[in-house]
C-alpha cells in the first residue's frame, strides 16, 4: 500500500459539501463537526449515515446528548426512517460515570474501563462501522475531570477509531468559553457550522472548512438551509469555467435602430439597464430574451419586483408571447420571495441554470429588489462582482436592471455598479414642448462600437421603437436633458 496516496474521498450525502470538499471527506480519519446549537449538527451527522447505508455500508450514532426515541424523531421529521443506521443511546450510561473515571482507557497502560468506553468498545467490535457519528463532545467534555484529560482522550479515541479503519465524525456544540485550538490540531478536518442574526426574513446559516488535511477545499463562508430532506449546501461561485467552451458570438435585438444605437450584446459580458420607474427597462430586456429564444438560446429570468402572471399580462399587452417560449423551455422564469433567500443560495440557483439546463442569458429584475431581500448582508458590492465573473467566464450575458430614484433632475441609483459592467445603458425622460419624452444612451461599451447618441423611444407593440439620433438637448449632464429642437423631430403617435 502507497504510504503517500491521498485517501479516496467518500461521499457525505449532501451534493454542496461534497463539491466544497472535492467529492467527499477522505475515507479513515476523524473529523471535528462544530457549531452551536441549532446550525443542523446532527441532521449532517444523520446524512452521512445515510449516505454509507445506501452504499451498503455498517453505520453507527453513537449518542451521549440524545436518546435513540429523540433522534428518530428528528430523522422523521426530515421523511427518514434511519433503517440500517445502528444507534448507540448512552444517554442513561453517562449519567453514572464520575468526573474521576479512566479516560485514556485505550492506550495499553490503563488497566481499566469505565462503562462508556466499554460499551463503545464492544459495540464497535461487534459491528466493525465504517462511518461513526459520536454525539458529542460536550458531554465528555464535563466528565472529564479537566482539560487535559479531555484531550488525552480524544487522542485516545482518534489512534483506536484509526485502527478499526473507520471514518468519525464528532460533534461539537461550543460550549466552552472559547474555541478548542487543540482539539481542533488533532482532527484531520475541521468544518464550522454557524447562523447570523436577520432583521428580517429567514435566518442566514453559513459552512465554513477550518481545515481539512490533504484537500484542496473551497475556501470561505458557504450558505445553507435546513429544509425538509436535510442540510442544501450552496458552494461560492468558484473562478474555474464550468461550461463547456464555446464561440463568443453576439446577441442583436432584432430592432434596427437599437441594434444600430448599442450594437449587439456579445456573449461572456454584462450589462446594467439604469432608469426610472416605468421607463420601459423590464421590456427592453424581454426583447432579448425573446430574440435570443427565436435562435433556440435558453434564458432565465429572475424577476423581485413583480410576479410572473403580470409579467406575462405586461408583456402580452404589448404582443410579445413570453409565456409562449417558457413553455417550450426556452425561458425559465424565478420568482424571488424577498427575504426568503441568501447571497450564496441566489448564486447557486444562478449556476444550476447556467451549467445543468445551458442558460445563456440571465436577467436580475431587478438590483433594487435583491438588495432589499438581503439588507443585512454586507459586501453585497462583492457578491455582485463575483456573480457577474462568472457569468462572463462561462460564456453568459447577464443583463442587470437597475432602478433609479429620486426627484426629477436629481436621480440617484441604490448602489453604483457602472464600474462592474461591460457595458452601461441609460434611459431617461426628457421635456420638449411641454410633454414628457423618453431617451435611451449607451454611456459605455468595452466590447464593440457604439453610437453616443441620444435616441427618443416609444412602447407599443413589439416593446421599444427607437427613433433617429437627437441631438438639440440642453442640459444632457444633469441627467434630465431638455430638447429644444424642432417638434418635427420627435418621434411621432404611431412611429
Amino acid at each position: 500500500m502507497d504510504r503517500h496516496k491521498a485517501a479516496e474521498p467518500q461521499s457525505t450525502g449532501i451534493r454542496g459539501l461534497d463539491q466544497i470538499l472535492g467529492g467527499g471527506l477522505p475515507k479513515n480519519r476523524l473529523y471535528l463537526l462544530e457549531g452551536s446549537p441549532g446550525t443542523g449538527k446532527t441532521t449532517l451527522g444523520l446524512q452521512y449515515l445515510r449516505e454509507g447505508v445506501k452504499k451498503g455500508e455498517t453505520c453507527l450514532y453513537v449518542s451521549l446528548s440524545e436518546s435513540e426515541e429523540e433522534l428518530r424523531t428528528t430523522a422523521r421529521s426530515h421523511g427518514w426512517e434511519l433503517e440500517g443506521v445502528d444507534i448507540l443511546d448512552l444517554t442513561d450510561t453517562g449519567d453514572h460515570l464520575e468526573n474521576d473515571s479512566r479516560y485514556t482507557v485505550f492506550h495499553p497502560s490503563e488497566i481499566e474501563l469505565d462503562e462508556t468506553t466499554r460499551a463503545i468498545l464492544q459495540h464497535i467490535e461487534a459491528k466493525k462501522p465504517s462511518r461513526v457519528v459520536f454525539d458529542s463532545l460536550s458531554e465528555m467534555r464535563m466528565m472529564a475531570a479537566d482539560p487535559l484529560k479531555f484531550r488525552r482522550q480524544i487522542l485516545a479515541l482518534k489512534h483506536y477509531f484509526l485502527r478499526c479503519s473507520c471514518t468519525v465524525i464528532l460533534l461539537d456544540d461550543r460550549t466552552s468559553d472559547s474555541p478548542d485550538r487543540q482539539l481542533e490540531s488533532i482532527a484531520h478536518g475541521v468544518i464550522s457550522l454557524d447562523y447570523g442574526p436577520a432583521d428580517y426574513g429567514r435566518q442566514r446559516h453559513t459552512l465554513r472548512i477550518v481545515k481539512m488535511r490533504g484537500v484542496a477545499f473551497k475556501s470561505g463562508d458557504h450558505d445553507f438551509n435546513i429544509q425538509y430532506g436535510g442540510l442544501v449546501v450552496f458552494p461560492r461561485l468558484t473562478t474555474e469555467r464550468r461550461t463547456p467552451d464555446e464561440a463568443p458570438g453576439a446577441l442583436e435585438s432584432g430592432v434596427d435602430n437599437l441594434d444600430n444605437l448599442l450594437g449587439p450584446l456579445h456573449f461572456g459580458t454584462s450589462t446594467i439597464i439604469l432608469g426610472p420607474a416605468g421607463v420601459g427597462k423590464s421590456t427592453m430586456t424581454i426583447m432579448y430574451v425573446i430574440a435570443a429564444a427565436k435562435r433556440g438560446i435558453r434564458s432565465a429570468i429572475y424577476i423581485f419586483d413583480e410576479g410572473t402572471q403580470t409579467l406575462y399580462t405586461r408583456t402580452e399587452a404589448l404582443g410579445m408571447d413570453l409565456k409562449r417560449y417558457v413553455d417550450e423551455g426556452f425561458v425559465t422564469i424565478r420568482q424571488i420571495q424577498i427575504a426568503e433567500l441568501t447571497p450564496g443560495e441566489f448564486a447557486h440557483m444562478v449556476s444550476e441554470e447556467v451549467e445543468v439546463h445551458g442558460a445563456r442569458l440571465v436577467i436580475i429584475d431587478s438590483v433594487n429588489g435583491y438588495l432589499m431581500a438581503t439588507p443585512q448582508v454586507k459586501f453585497l458590492t462583492m457578491q455582485f462582482h463575483d456573480l457577474l465573473d462568472y457569468l462572463n467566464r462561462n460564456g453568459v450575458i447577464g443583463i442587470m436592471i437597475v432602478g433609479q430614484y429620486g426627484l426629477v433632475g436629481n436621480m440617484q441609483s441604490p448602489i453604483d455598479m457602472s464600474y462592474l459592467a461591460d457595458t452601461v445603458v441609460l434611459m431617461r425622460y426628457f421635456e420638449a414642448g411641454g410633454s414628457i419624452h423618453q431617451a435611451l444612451s449607451v454611456l459605455k461599451k468595452r466590447a464593440g462600437l457604439h453610437e453616443r447618441t441620444i435616441r427618443e423611444y416609444k412602447i407599443g407593440e413589439g416593446g421599444i421603437k427607437l427613433g433617429e439620433p437627437l441631438v438639440d438637448f440642453q442640459g444632457v449632464l444633469t441627467g434630465v436633458p431638455i430638447f429644444k429642437g424642432s417638434e418635427e423631430s420627435l418621434m411621432k403617435a404611431g412611429d
